[in-house]
């Protein structure tokens, strides 16, 4: 039971996360995130695929319906390669937002993989100072010793802030 109930109080602050950072969008990025999802389905593909074939159709002069775009179809051109440039920055600022996110998750991450080295090394205290205390300090466990040692997590932090700094600058250009 205790572990089920751990297991979904886990998946409720990972929820609650996503929930969160899913509220905290703008109206624009929410579009966006409705369109990119859309963008990604067989049906828009197909809907492509009518909409391209019927013009090429219709502009070739096989039809009754009079040409407005003669090949070599430059108007569609055009249209496809406007049509392109919004797709790519629409599902650019989709991923732009998932990035953020993702940087969120890391940090987050990060942080509780410090707390958690924090409480192994205090686990290993406690079992070092039991083990003294049963043994009276006759068997040293050379290996048990380094690991007792805590890590510096400031040279962590450093390298992450340098790793971050530089990600964003690039980022930038």
């Amino acid at each position: 039971m205790t572990k089920i109930n751990h297991h979904h109080k886990s998946r409720h602050i990972i929820r609650s996360f996503e929930a969160s950072e899913l509220k905290k969008r703008s109206f624009i990025v929410k579009l966006a995130d409705v369109l990119t999802s859309s963008f990604g389905t067989l049906f828009f593909l197909l809907l492509n695929i009518a909409i391209f074939v019927s013009w090429m159709v219709i502009n070739s002069g096989r039809t009754e319906i009079t040409p407005f775009d003669p090949f070599p179809f430059l108007l569609l051109s055009v249209a496809v390669s406007s049509y392109a440039i919004l797709l790519s920055i629409i599902v650019l600022i989709s991923q732009n937002r998932e990035n953020q996110t993702n940087r969120l998750r890391q940090e987050l991450q990060l942080q509780v993989n410090l707390i958690t080295e924090r409480e192994i090394t205090k686990v290993l205290k406690v079992l070092q100072e039991l083990r003294e205390e049963i043994k009276k300090g006759k068997v040293k466990d050379e290996e048990l010793e380094e690991m007792v040692k805590e890590v510096d997590t400031s040279y962590i932090e450093r390298k992450l802030a340098e790793q971050l700094e530089a990600s964003e600058k690039l980022l930038k250009k």
